[in-house]
């Protein structure tokens, strides 16, 4: 019941694992992340192999017994990401907050 719900709403668990494993991968190499930064690294690097990865292989006609491999690497890339948005943006917003408090 569970996985026909999920399935609904577009999420594949084979490939958003894949996807999380990638993301544990690079957040591993990071230790100064902090728990905001890490945890929308974790949601991107799944959401990204969970979304991505279907389209990647009909973009590229790539055979779907590669679909886990795709899901690893778009993963550990949504996870980049998430990083470059957070560093540029969310610091921009949290100091622009600051001086008007």
């Amino acid at each position: 019941m569970m996985r026909e719900i999920l399935q609904e709403i577009g999420f594949n668990i084979g490939i958003s694992v894949a996807g999380l494993f990638g993301a544990l991968l690079l957040i591993g190499k990071k230790a100064t992340l902090n728990i905001k930064t890490t945890f929308f690294s974790l949601i991107s690097g799944v959401a990204s192999a969970n979304y991505i990865t279907p389209l990647i292989l009909d973009i590229t006609r790539v055979d779907m017994k590669y679909q886990m491999s795709i899901a690893f690497v778009l993963g550990f890339l949504g996870l980049k990401g998430v990083e470059l948005i957070s560093n540029k943006f969310l610091n921009k917003v949290e100091n622009g907050n600051n001086g008007d408090n």
